[in-house]
């Protein structure tokens, strides 16, 4: 009998009926829907027989423009889930007033914006920005792929098992209710006894060795790879800003696995590193936990700057402004972006002098922002202006963001920030500069190099109506926060007494849902753009009839990219390549050496995500059966020498005639 338990504990560890929320009407309802859903999808695929197609053509393909649009819709599919989370946080605190307690229990509201947190910055916008960066550096740079194209899939695979798993813990179990930081004790396992903090620490390890490989892969990129002539000084700053960032993960993102490490150790070994037992402090996972957390901000906000540098030059048809200048401020930014990380926790006593420091270095890093916002400005003044809908995006940055920027100059004010540091003013203080300064310009890069991935542009109408309607409710949901931060409203509230606070919040609620209208209507342009695709191609291989930076290849690009690689003599040098006095190679190519599609990465990923569920259900056989089989598959890979074939010269010729057609049309 006692082996017969000790079995199934063995097998199943903490996993339970109880873990499947039967009682949870809204999870429950949930459940069902995305289970239809996902039937209705598996169907739809194997009625078109696109299992072989995806399989081949994408989810084993090592080509990096494709593994750029996967994390794409990998972050557009979590976008939904997170923005659903948001949504109901919204409405919980629009009609949570009083003798009403809303539709969230006060458990579920806390997962509610927990896992609103982690969705939205590692599974939202960290595989937008790499999706983008993936997609656009190795044009940007002359290369034919990444250094390290198998390590490029297994990174995405490995993003999104840990998205999986976040995914998992809404119908199995729960997730933490800690915030989306799981500060102890609050993430400790006194506090939080139940598996939704596992969850959390599980799922941001799987993914953070991802997001660490990548920035690796493209660090050694841009480094190595870049084409003959086009020294760093001659680089898009695009590819500067992805320089920095990258520069930034793999600086940072180990703090992130080390501390959540310790914090394993705390809940699966019993130390005490955080505890106030036996000599922990808790202090010490917040200062760590800020020493990743504010050089990820810079993480996400420096690619968006990339991209307004690439936007407005082409819309304005001029040279950026200050180039040289752009560059250091880049590099200054990526350098103080390690010595503010105190200032999310001026309260915690660190004394006058340090909060004097960290206060003053949070002003100066305001310095080369503003410098960037300048640039920007001189390089559209006299500029030929075109509203096209990438620059509106960039436009409603330069406002929304000076805004949130300001405020943040503000809340380093240590004084301010005692008063302020836990009030719905820094929520929308955060999402004024994510919001209008990340997503923005996620935006705005997507519809900018859509043309480049897919051949045709995005429907206008629709996305002038996305950004409006995102722009519009933008400033109605979080522009009361600021109000009701400035009246002592405190963040993470389910349930309010006072009635004379509920008008702000259904303000706030209905500019969610203006936000999720053009979410809707940017569903809806893709639509659009794809049945409407062919009147929407543009055959002169410059859809925007700009000083753009990656127009020199066809529309999509072929799988090499450049059969001859380019020699570069000016930081314009793709653009040049445009004009009438270009003449492109009628010979010289030879047969193009490229790396074969491989399943590895997606059976690692796969084996990854068996394991972390393991580990989060104390199933301790899966989790050793699955760390076996990674460690085969992984050392089976190292001896497959078969990935490699050459494209042979009379196709190259061919494609590169068919560009070159392509081309002249333009010239």
């Amino acid at each position: 009998m006692f082996e017969h338990l000790n079995l199934i504990k063995l097998i199943f560890g903490r996993l339970t009926w109880d873990a499947i929320p039967f009682h949870e009407p809204i999870l429950l309802i949930t459940f069902i829907m995305v289970m239809l859903g996902g039937v209705a999808l598996l169907g739809l695929l194997t009625y078109y027989r696109a299992w072989g197609y995806l399989w081949r053509e994408w989810f084993t393909s090592i080509d990096h423009k494709k593994i750029g649009i996967m994390y794409i819709v990998l972050g557009l599919v979590m976008l939904l889930r997170g923005f659903s989370d948001a949504i109901m946080m919204r409405a919980q605190q629009a009609f949570s007033f009083g003798d009403s307690a809303g539709f969230l229990p006060p458990h579920h509201y806390d997962q509610v914006f927990t896992a609103h947190g982690v969705i939205m910055i590692f599974f939202v916008a960290m595989p937008l920005i790499t999706g983008l960066m993936n997609f656009v550096v190795p044009l940007q740079i002359g290369a034919r792929d990444v250094a390290f194209p198998f390590l490029n899939n297994f990174s995405f695979w490995m993003t999104t098992s840990g998205a999986a798993l976040v995914m998992m813990s809404l119908f199995v179990g729960e997730f933490a209710r800690t915030g989306w930081l799981a500060y102890p004790p609050l993430s400790g396992l006194a506090a939080s006894p139940d598996v939704g903090v596992d969850y959390y620490i599980w799922s941001l390890q799987i993914a953070g060795i991802g997001t660490l490989l990548s920035g690796i892969n493209l660090l050694a990129t841009i480094v190595k790879m870049r084409a003959p002539g086009m020294s760093l000084m001659k680089m898009p700053i695009f590819t500067w800003t992805a320089l920095c960032t990258n520069v930034l993960i793999v600086a940072a993102f180990p703090v992130l696995t080390a501390v959540l490490a310790l914090l394993t150790l705390d809940r699966y070994v019993g130390t005490n590193f955080f505890t106030t037992d036996l000599g922990g402090n808790a202090m010490m996972y917040v200062n760590l936990i800020w020493i990743w957390g504010h050089p990820e901000v810079y993480i996400l906000i420096l690619p968006a700057f990339g991209i307004y540098s690439e936007v407005v030059p082409t819309f304005s048809a001029k040279r950026l402004f200050g180039y040289t200048s752009m560059v250091y401020a880049t590099v200054v930014i990526t350098v103080l972006s390690y010595l503010v990380w105190l200032h999310h926790f001026f309260t915690m006593g660190s004394g006058a002098s340090v909060n004097s420091f960290f206060g003053i270095t949070t002003m100066i890093i305001s310095i080369p922002t503003g410098a960037k916002i300048f640039n920007w400005l001189f390089t559209m003044y006299h500029g030929r202006i075109k509203f096209e809908v990438p620059m509106l995006w960039t436009i409603g940055f330069m406002v929304t963001f000076v805004i949130g920027g300001m405020t943040g100059v503000l809340l380093a004010v240590p004084p301010a920030d005692f008063v302020l540091h836990n009030s719905l003013f820094l929520i929308a203080h955060f999402h004024n500069v994510i919001i209008g300064g990340v997503l923005f310009g996620l935006m705005a890069g997507n519809t900018y190099w859509f043309p480049k991935a897919f051949g045709y542009k995005l429907d206008p109408f629709w996305g002038k109506c996305s950004f409006w309607f995102w722009l519009v409710g933008f400033y109605l949901a979080f522009m009361p926060l600021y109000v009701l931060g400035l009246m002592g409203v405190t963040r993470r509230m389910s349930h309010f007494e006072d009635p004379s606070l509920q008008i702000w919040f259904v303000i706030a609620a209905f500019g969610a849902f203006l936000i999720a209208l053009g979410i809707a209507s940017f569903i809806i342009q893709l639509v659009v753009s794809y049945r409407r695709r062919e009147s929407l191609r543009d055959t002169t291989g410059d859809p925007w009839n700009g000083r753009t930076l990656e127009w020199s290849t066809s529309s999509p690009p072929p799988a090499y990219n450049f059969a001859v690689t380019p020699q570069i003599h000016d930081g314009d040098a793709w653009w040049q390549m445009k004009q009438h006095d270009y003449k492109r190679p009628q010979d010289g190519f030879k047969p193009i050496h490229m790396p074969k599609n491989t399943g590895a990465g997606i059976i690692l990923a796969g084996l990854s995500l068996a394991m972390g569920f393991g580990l989060i259900w104390h199933m301790w056989l899966l989790a050793g059966v699955s760390f076996i089989a990674l460690l085969v598959v992984t050392i089976g890979h190292t001896f497959n020498y078969k990935r490699d074939y050459y494209i042979p010269v009379d196709e190259v010729i061919r494609t590169e005639a068919d560009r070159t057609l392509l081309l002249a049309k333009h010239v």
